[in-house]
């Protein structure tokens, strides 16, 4: 995705916040917003955003699974479900 066509000063946006708005919601692409040329903050729709979250939330976790298979921190899946049938079985 190319941001380049994305870009808007701050001016912009003050000027057609809602209109900005409802195209961040339609179009679901980020937008950059410029200050004396430079790039100063990307705005985009709540529910895009909430999908990045949810994204980032699971890479954290793989990456967390990840370490600890490294770290040897590992039991085999025989052990886990005796375990847990043990678990529930019990009253």
């Amino acid at each position: 995705m190319r941001y380049s066509s994305q870009v808007k000063p701050i001016s912009y946006l003050k000027a057609n916040a809602a209109e900005v708005l409802a195209q961040l919601a339609e179009q679901r692409e980020p937008l950059v917003i410029t200050q004396n040329g430079e790039a100063k903050a990307v705005l985009q729709d709540v529910t895009s955003f909430e999908e990045t979250q949810e994204t980032l939330a699971l890479l954290k976790i793989l990456a967390l699974g990840n370490q600890e298979v490294t770290g040897g921190k590992i039991k085999p899946v025989a052990d886990v479900a005796a375990r847990l049938r043990r678990k529930h079985s019990t009253p």
